[in-house]
């Protein structure tokens, strides 16, 4: 059995071209979502995917990113599959699946090109924020703890513990506010 996976970054983003490029492979069940693909964790239709999964299916995604940003997410899913007598094959990038030497030399190939592109745009992203910040332009998120409040009513004794349940607020936040 032929079983797709769908997956795009955002609700604002569609999943429409992917749905119909797995049915045209053939693809009798799919999953997808619309989830950050940075890490597996919280990922439930993947999850979902590879539980369905049973020997002798071949795991189907329309390009690489889409089941994995990093070469050791991409290596835990593969061996997921592969114990689990699982084939993978990616449609948008010919030559990548589990059948052949070849096809898992590619896999993980474009894995590491995809992790290498992933981290460039991290990068760029941290120099655009950095250069937003000299320019005064960035200034992250407003504060939302209210340190002189914090001192207050550590000054009556409380403790951190008691502070951060009655602010609201984690007790670490409490700290870091006495530290400041």
């Amino acid at each position: 059995m032929l079983v797709g996976y769908g997956r795009v970054s955002s609700s604002g983003q569609c999943l429409d071209i992917q749905h119909e490029a797995l049915a045209q492979a053939g693809c009798e069940k799919v999953f997808s979502e619309k989830m950050s693909g940075r890490s597996t964790n919280q990922r439930e239709q993947l999850a979902l995917a590879l539980d369905f999964v049973r020997e002798g299916d071949t795991l189907v995604v329309t390009r690489l990113d889409r089941l994995a940003r990093s070469v050791g997410d991409l290596h835990r899913i593969i061996e997921c599959l592969t114990a689990k007598g699982v084939a993978f094959r990616c449609l948008n990038q010919s030559g990548v699946d589990t059948d052949t030497s070849t096809g898992r030399l590619m896999l993980a190939v474009l894995g590491a090109v995809a992790m290498f592109e992933n981290d460039i745009r991290r990068e760029r992203q941290m120099e655009g924020v950095m250069k937003a910040k000299a320019a005064g332009k960035y200034r992250g998120r407003p504060a939302s703890i209210d340190p002189a409040r914090v001192k207050e009513l550590h000054g009556t004794g409380m403790g951190a513990a008691q502070i951060a349940k009655t602010m609201n607020i984690g007790r670490a936040s409490v700290y870091r506010a006495l530290a400041a």
